[in-house]
């Protein structure tokens, strides 16, 4: 018998029907298996059509899984139009001897002919468990790593979005995953979702059905590893050494922002608020007009404290420590960004009766996106309802973000301290925080993102995207390892 089973939603147009022949002229392939949920005009020899809905519900994964016989099952679950490179059945099924993954995934191009361009894909570690990680369009899956992982663990659950997520995380519990660096196909004309709405797509709320399924059953892997934690866990937040100069500081780190820092501070100045607060700028060594506006207006406000490090080679979250180690820094630290504003002169007081009423450790608001000139832009409101107190912590290592505004208590982030990056720095402290403490959640609006060319996540590369990617789950990766260790530990 031939060594391999390959599985393709139809999609009707000639690259479909050239990867189709390919697939069945390939001396490797013993079945070809076409799903389409109704008849479809498609001739020829060497493949049938499985009447089915989408791929990733259960009802569609267990009709394919029932009738594997051969070795290896090779799914191509994306809409993409794709054209296989030559001998790429070969390479991704020889990688699978050799290395005995349970799952194997390539690189591709981007487009075809002279036009196309590597699209390289990040490799596979623990922390790789958000359900949007990109395997690219044809995964291989060892067809005994598949029976053994779901008899041990159990049948794919009753869903219909989030079915292959829960097979790739059961195989990958015992089995691994292994990333072959060489495009074995080409990705013609995919449309991708613009950036905001592809950064954003999860909090979509016509998607809270998909979110909810990928929640349970990423929450079931985490109980499976041991890095599940209960609701009940949660520590006291330590007693607060003081006195401190203030009650609050706004923290603003800052480079290169001559643009928008007078409009980040004035909106911080204005705040009103029932206790003394200030306003620490960490300027990171600016190469632009940002230090002298922020000279500027600090001769001007008392209340504005101009940081320059002596370091040069401090990150977004070095600056948070540069200034949470500041001798003016306050009992509570509370984030503002250079390039946002404060939607009312509210924001910080709300911030702080929040971090007073409750035993939080950090609490997190809710923001609205705008553009350039403070116009609202789709999707709106981010305001992160998928955090519940009982599984929140759980969930966030599924997700890429929390949210906006952070307000800390300070001597306690003293302790746990931000990492020296630019980008994640938020991230991975939002989940040292609330693997021990609780966090508190403000879901009306606090506050203005921009959205514009400036942003550290604007137009990036697919390189730097990738960067990005693999840095929080390297994140999620040490998360979960510290989960398990303290579990094993109770």
């Amino acid at each position: 018998m031939r060594p391999l089973t390959a599985v393709l939603s139809y999609h009707p147009g000639s690259f479909f029907e050239k990867t189709l022949l390919s697939l069945t002229k390939s001396s490797l392939a013993e079945s070809v298996v076409v799903v389409c949920p109704k008849p479809i005009p498609l001739k020829g020899d060497g493949f049938r059509v499985l009447p089915a809905g989408p791929f990733p519900s259960r009802e569609t994964l267990n009709l394919i899984l029932a009738e594997i016989r051969t070795k290896y099952l090779l799914l191509f679950p994306g809409s993409e139009q794709i054209s296989l490179e030559p001998q790429a059945l070969e390479r991704v099924v020889g990688t699978a001897e050799s290395t005995e993954a349970g799952i194997v995934y390539s690189d591709f191009y981007d487009g075809g002919g002279i036009a196309k361009t590597l699209h390289p894909l990040n490799d596979y570690q623990a922390g790789s468990v958000r359900d949007d990680f990109d395997f690219g369009s044809m995964i291989l899956f060892s067809t005994g790593a598949v029976r053994n992982s779901l008899e041990k663990y159990g049948p794919v659950p009753a869903v219909k979005s989030a079915g292959l997520y829960d097979l790739r995380l059961k195989v990958s519990t015992d089995h691994s995953v292994h990333h072959l660096r060489e495009p074995l196909y080409a990705m013609m004309g995919a449309d991708e979702p613009a950036g905001g709405e592809k950064l954003f797509a999860y909090l979509d709320p016509r998607r809270e059905g998909v979110q909810k399924e990928m929640e349970a059953v990423f929450t079931d892997h985490l109980k499976r590893i041991g890095a599940y934690l209960p609701p009940q866990s949660f520590r006291n937040i330590p007693p607060t050494p003081g006195p401190f100069p203030v009650e609050a500081s706004v923290v603003i780190p800052v480079r290169n922002r001559e643009r928008t820092i007078a409009e980040a501070v004035k909106s911080a100045l204005s705040q009103e608020t029932h206790f003394p607060f200030n306003l620490l700028v960490v300027d990171n060594h600016s190469t632009d007009r940002t230090t002298s506006v922020l000279s500027d207006l600090a001769g001007r406000h008392s209340a504005l404290k101009h940081i320059i490090p002596l370091r040069t080679d401090l990150g977004i979250g070095g600056c948070w420590n540069e200034a949470l180690g500041h001798e003016a820094c306050g009992r509570y630290a509370v984030q503002l960004d250079s390039d946002d504003l404060y939607s009312s002169a509210r924001a910080l007081q709300k911030m702080v009766d929040k971090l007073r009423q409750g035993d939080h450790a950090l609490v997190i608001g809710s923001y609205t996106l705008v553009d350039s000139r403070l116009e609202e832009i789709p999707p709106g409101l981010i305001d992160h309802r998928e955090w519940t107190d009982e599984n929140g912590r759980n969930n966030a290592l599924r997700i890429n973000g929390l949210g906006a505004p952070r307000a800390f208590h300070s001597s306690l982030m003293r302790k746990i301290g931000f990492l020296n990056v630019s980008y994640g720095e938020d991230y991975a402290a939002a989940l040292r925080i609330c693997r021990e403490y609780r966090i508190g959640r403000i879901y009306e609006s606090l506050y203005l993102c921009r959205r514009w060319s400036g942003n550290t996540d604007a137009a990036l590369t697919i390189e730097a995207a990738n960067r990005n990617d693999a840095f929080k789950d390297e994140v999620r990766t040490a998360e979960i390892l510290a989960r398990q260790k303290m579990n094993q530990g109770r």
